[in-house]
């Protein structure tokens, strides 16, 4: 394998991990990792089995499957195979009371499989950790971060005009922009690190399917392909002239991603009134990057620009109708959906390096949803966004 994340990142991700450890729990002694994509973090591949990082010892990454290919691609310095966790089980002697480990995604019946050879008493959550560790990008993070921006950049505010058809679906126009996204360079899935979400882009629709009710934690909507499916894209919703194009999808290179959202007038322009309201985000979306900055708080950034809305602009803001979600912007990296975000609850401040999804948009009746969302890196000047600057209400026309 060409593509291989440094020894040095990975060394560095490690440290910072026990050293935020070392700060919350002082007394920690080991922690086991099972996501895949965690372990892609601390190890370079993406394989089935379970790091372990001890306070005071090496890190081991046991591998079940596929061990040949970790060895392949991986820098990580100490990688074994088992057949089952008995195997690792066998070579770890003197075992604290306490492991920690990811709460929020390892199922009971693994926790239960793991301990029958890792007999444990208590467990507790290594996920903020983790989290917190992950926030912070380096420069070889952000140069892939980058990379996915350019390609974002311009395939949003380039190409997606071109791929626009009078009479096209949802679904035939989700196709040719995944099909585009992939050429020009994207990884190919959108990863999300909240429960039991499935996404491939993220949300595509025209017209008032972009405020149709989902179970996705996001200002906009979709129709879907059907109940058992309700991403992607309808097929029966057809593109006509008039409507509003709404784009919400994520992009990225070598599993760190992106966030964008652009929007399109198909064939005729949009009512005043709604580009006035869509304008009004764009400028909430400067305000808010200006503020990204080191020190700055998130929940005080959310409180001050909800402060400085009107009760009329604040309904359908950031959703429609009942469904609004209570952020304004996310962290973004090897998931979609990082902390930190931009919300009450979230008091620590943000550090350089950080980089955020910021997304004002708010739903309009028998339109759909208007509004923007960029990626921006957090600088001493404020957020640099790396994802194109277009305004958004694109003339395809």
């Amino acid at each position: 394998m060409e593509i291989r994340v440094p020894l040095k990142e990975l060394n560095s991700r490690i440290a910072r991990f026990r050293k935020q450890m070392d700060h919350d729990y002082p007394g920690w002694e080991i922690t086991a990792v099972f996501s895949k994509i965690n372990v892609y973090y601390f190890t370079g591949t993406m394989q089935e089995g379970v790091l372990f990082i001890p306070r005071n010892d090496e890190a081991v990454y046991w591998v079940r499957r596929s061990y040949e290919r970790a060895a392949e691609e991986s820098l990580f310095p100490i990688i074994k195979p088992m057949e089952s966790y008995r195997d690792a089980a066998v070579t770890m002697k003197n075992l604290p009371d306490t492991v920690y480990l990811e709460k929020e995604i390892v199922p009971i019946a693994m926790l239960q499989r793991f301990q029958k050879y890792f007999p444990f008493s208590k467990v507790e959550s290594a996920d903020l950790q983790i989290s917190k560790t992950r926030s912070i990008k380096s420069t070889y993070e952000l140069a892939l971060m980058e990379e996915s921006g350019k390609i974002h950049q311009r395939v949003t505010e380039e190409l997606v005009p071109g791929l626009l058809k009078e009479g096209m679906s949802e679904l035939e126009f989700f196709s040719d922009l995944y099909s585009t996204l992939i050429h020009e360079g994207h990884h190919g899935v959108a990863r999300f690190g909240m429960f039991d979400t499935e996404s491939i882009l993220g949300q595509i629709a025209f017209g008032e399917s972009s405020i149709f009710p989902t179970s996705f934690n996001g200002p906009g909507g979709n129709y879907g392909m059907s109940p058992a499916v309700p991403i992607h894209g309808s097929r029966d919703r057809k593109l006509f002239i008039g409507d509003l194009v709404f784009v919400d999808v994520g992009c990225g290179v070598e599993g760190y991603h992106t966030d964008k959202t652009m929007t399109y007038m198909f064939g005729k322009s949009l009512p005043d009134e709604v580009i006035h309201i869509h304008l009004q985000c764009v400028d909430i979306q400067n305000s808010i990057a200006a503020m990204l900055k080191p020190g700055a708080v998130p929940s005080v950034i959310y409180n001050e620009i909800l402060g400085g809305l009107s009760p009329s602009f604040l309904e359908n803001f950031m959703g429609f109708g009942t469904r609004k979600v209570k952020f304004l912007g996310h962290g973004i990296g090897l998931t979609i959906d990082e902390m930190p975000v931009i919300a009450n609850g979230f008091d620590d401040p943000i550090q350089e390096g950080m980089v955020f999804a910021v997304e004002p948009k708010k739903g309009i009746p028998r339109i759909g949803m208007v509004g923007i969302e960029n990626t921006f890196v957090v600088t001493p000047q404020g957020g640099r966004n790396i994802t194109g600057n277009h305004p958004g209400l694109l003339k395809v026309y």
